[in-house]
């Protein structure tokens, strides 16, 4: 499962800042400063995607918080830019599959550690 997280992740983190990049990019170009600044924060939150992707191989727990803060920055944007929503819940999902990973990885080593 911490494979799947980490894949998905990764590609949803470049997916992610690829599309702000141009949201934000066009909207400084058309002048729209409101959607510039939701540009941004898209940009931040594909990147927390990104290492949130990163750490799912290794680091269960540091992803699901990774993930949780793209999420919250995600909703912080969406009101300019509402494509952020969407990411912002699939974040959050995210999050929710890379704290399962972490846990179902603690039980197999209490598991291996309990057993002679």
């Amino acid at each position: 499962m911490k494979i799947a997280i980490g894949i998905i992740g990764l590609m949803l983190g470049l997916l992610v800042l690829l599309q702000s990049c141009t949201v934000g990019t066009a909207s400084h170009m058309i002048g729209n400063e409101a959607g510039g600044d939701a540009g941004a924060l898209g940009i931040l939150a594909g990147l927390l995607l990104f290492v949130g992707g990163a750490f799912a191989f290794g680091l269960p727990i540091v992803s699901t918080v990774t993930f949780t803060l793209a999420g919250l920055i995600a909703f912080a944007g969406s009101a300019e830019f509402p494509d952020l929503q969407i990411w912002g819940f699939v974040s959050l999902g995210m999050a929710a599959m890379a704290f399962f990973a972490w846990r179902s990885g603690r039980k197999k080593v209490a598991a291996a550690a309990g057993s002679p």
